[in-house]
Formats: C-alpha cells, structure tokens, sequence
C-alpha cells in the first residue's frame, strides 16, 4: 500500500469514528477547531492523562481492549 492511499484510509476511518461519536455537526466543529488553532498534537498529548494514575490508565487501557477484541493481534496478551 503506497503512503497516499494508506494516509487515505486513515483519514476515512478517523472521519467515520468522527461522525459516529460525535455526530456530523460536532466533527465539522471539531475540524474546523483544529485547522484554526495551531494545534500541536504532541503537547495536547503530554496532558492528556496528567490526572491519572499509571494503574488507572492500565485498567482503561484493559477494559477498552476487552470491549474491542477486533483490535487485538492474534498473537498479542492482555496482562
């Protein structure tokens, strides 16, 4: 797959999950909010759990993947 068309499919499946969590008018807010700002990803990020502990970010971690077992390779373990 060449980058483009990888780049392409990304792009699609985050504006389907856009749309379905937020809706059609929140993700174009959401959209338009990113474009506008200058909006660095890395730094947004460095807060992002700030609040949690490592444990609770495990047992987050845990419980999202066990609701999303179509997310977990083959060969991969939860601990």
């Amino acid at each position: 797959m060449t980058d483009n068309m990888q780049n392409s499919a990304i792009v699609s499946a985050g504006m389907k999950l856009l749309r379905e969590k937020l809706g059609l008018i929140e993700c174009e807010i959401f959209i338009s909010c990113i474009r506008q700002d200058s909006f660095d990803y890395t730094k947004w990020r460095e807060n992002l759990f700030e609040d949690m502990t490592i444990q609770q970010i495990h047992d987050n971690a845990k419980a999202y993947m066990r609701e999303h077992p179509e997310l977990i390779p083959k060969n991969a373990k939860i601990i």
